[in-house]
């Protein structure tokens, strides 16, 4: 039996005898939907060419049973895998490839979302509360051991820290947070995987904000966050991956979600997310131990393509010795009608095809431009943010684009990590694929089609 089958086998076990691993949250409140900063406003990234108006959803039971009765187009409901053979691309010759292997290793990931991000403008009296405060659940080592035998090696933990650090000007991260926040940490790191940990939702002119006129205090911020986190991680080791910012961007502005190069404000914004991640590096080297040489993730705005590879984006400059140990962070949601966009609006779609040119050619286009600027001179790529909502029970399409956008990204060195914010039912962002509560894979073969083209 190889792995992949003994995973679903473990998964199954679960689902007959039972077996739950959510603590939901007692509180009556639904909890909210992750989607953005400001207003809760989408978690997501939109495309680069494509300017949205992104409305708050109405809060959700994110734990709402999931719907079981999807069905393939010919509606026998039987969901099949594809098979796909893609190319191995190479790097240049004489370029270290040790930053390669390691993102290669890293294989395949999976997202904790709407979880430690989840945050209150109006700041919750139990700060202990905003865990479960969008997802519904609090976090278990059995959650995270089935993720492990789902085939999983990579968990990527969003974490907001607004709320959770004192407002006297140094925003020392309460004790608290930050033992929960390794707590969890810790129950990935038993199962031999590797962790992902951020600065998610803190995007505010409170806290950091991408322009001149917010740097000193954003630089405050950044700086105050990762000299404390660094701090109590210093002696993990690299599985333990620290990224400076999820999505840097001018929220609230006609630019939030795309970047106009002809525009002085973008501009401005790329040349301070620059001095924000090389803050960020340089406050995690200083502090020592396994922080000296670890791998470090920086995004460009938005963690958009064309956020990462503009020509204003550079990557920070390491210490000596730590060759190609910036690794850099993209989100793709892409082809945006298919992944992204709500059902109903004008061009939304709830089907894909490998058979389509207008389904994959944005999936090679991204992945390409990332290979040849990055990959294959020796910088590691992750896509640590993708995937597409369910829409109108789409399993079999979902399935399909899964499969080849890891086959795809693999094939070009880049490993990837799936959005799950514990969504399943209404009209938010129904990202779903394991039910935490009851700890089952909702879509065994969407996940299955990932770790087949994850080896």
């Amino acid at each position: 039996m190889n792995k992949r089958i003994m995973a679903l086998v473990l998964i199954g076990a679960m689902m007959l005898t039972g077996v739950g691993c959510g603590a939901t949250d007692d509180s009556n409140e639904a909890p909210a939907v992750d989607s953005g900063e400001e207003a809760a406003a989408e978690d997501t990234e939109q495309t680069d060419t494509q300017q949205e108006t992104v409305e708050e959803p109405e809060a959700e039971q994110a734990d709402a049973e999931p719907n079981d009765t999807e069905q393939t187009e010919d509606g026998t409901g039987e969901i099949t895998v594809l098979e796909l053979n893609m190319e191995k691309r190479t790097v240049d010759e004489g370029v270290d490839t040790t930053a390669i292997e390691f993102v290669e290793n890293m294989k395949i990931g999976w997202n904790l979302g709407n979880t430690f991000d989840a945050y209150s403008d109006d700041n919750r009296a139990d700060e202990m509360s905003y865990e479960s405060y969008w997802c519904g659940v609090k976090t278990t080592k059995e959650m995270i051991d089935a993720i492990k035998a789902a085939g999983f090696e990579t968990i990527r933990m969003p974490v907001s820290w607004h709320n959770h650090v004192s407002d006297d000007g140094s925003y020392t991260i309460s004790e608290a947070w930050l033992n929960r926040v390794q707590e969890v940490v810790d129950y990935a790191m038993d199962n031999d995987m590797y962790v992902i940990i951020n600065i998610h939702h803190d995007n505010s002119t409170k806290y950091m904000y991408p322009s001149q006129e917010y740097m000193e205090q954003s630089k405050a911020y950044v700086k105050a966050i990762w000299t404390q986190v660094a701090e109590r991680f210093a002696d993990y080791d690299e599985h333990l991956i620290m990224e400076a910012l999820n999505e840097p961007r001018l929220v609230g502005t006609d630019y939030e979600w795309w970047i106009d190069l002809n525009n002085q404000d973008c501009v401005e914004a790329v040349q301070c997310i620059n001095e924000l991640n090389q803050l960020f590096v340089d406050t995690v080297r200083a502090s020592g131990g396994n922080n000296a040489n670890r791998y470090l993730l920086v995004p460009g705005y938005d963690a958009s393509l064309m956020g990462a590879t503009n020509e204003y984006f550079v990557l920070p400059q390491d210490t000596e010795g730590n060759l190609n140990k910036i690794l850099v962070e993209v989100h793709g949601y892409t082809p945006y009608n298919f992944a992204l966009q709500a059902p109903g609006e004008s061009g939304s779609t709830d089907q894909w095809s490998k058979d389509s040119a207008s389904s994959i050619s944005e999936i090679n286009s991204m992945l390409d431009t990332l290979y040849e600027k990055y990959v294959k001179n020796g910088t590691g790529v992750l896509m640590d943010e993708f995937g597409a909502r369910d829409k109108n029970g789409n399993i079999q399409a979902r399935t399909d684009f899964a499969t080849y956008y890891i086959a795809a990204a693999r094939a070009r060195g880049i490993t990837c990590c799936w959005w799950d914010n514990n969504i399943f039912a209404g009209d938010g962002e129904r990202f779903g694929i394991f039910d935490r509560a009851q700890c089952r894979i909702v879509c065994p073969e969407l996940v299955e089609g990932m770790i087949k083209y994850s080896e």
